[in-house]
């Protein structure tokens, strides 16, 4: 069993940037995939990024693409992902997961575990 906590999030105005992070406890974390999700109101959770264990391979959305950044700490247990350039529209609340396989990582049905979330809110 592997338990996420998320942190970082807050409010800030469009252009600024924050760090989320998430560590994980439980053990297992190198050898899983790691993702991060997000869901505004009213809206589906959708993929933002995620990183394999081996972290050769990072995977992004459009909309975060080039603005976003994930990273992992293996020796500390955590994934991050650096927000840069914030927009109104990337207010929402984001959920770090992990999951046992690559396959599809854009995908929340393949993730295992799940934190329980931190809001960003972006707004001047």
């Amino acid at each position: 069993q592997v338990q996420l906590v998320e942190s970082g999030g807050g409010l800030v105005q469009p252009g600024d940037s924050l760090r989320l992070s998430c560590e994980a406890s439980g053990g297992g974390f190198m050898s899983y995939c790691m993702g991060w999700f997000r869901q505004a109101p009213g809206k589906e959770r959708e993929f933002v990024a995620a990183i394999s264990w081996t972290i050769r391979s990072t995977w992004y959305s459009d909309s975060v693409k080039g603005r976003f950044t994930i990273s992992r700490d293996n020796a500390k247990n955590t994934v991050y992902l650096q927000l840069n350039s914030l927009r109104s529209e990337d207010t929402a609340v984001y959920f770090c997961a992990a999951a046992r396989t690559v396959v599809s990582p854009q995908s929340p049905g393949i993730y295992d575990y799940w934190g329980q979330g931190t809001q960003v809110t972006v707004s001047s």
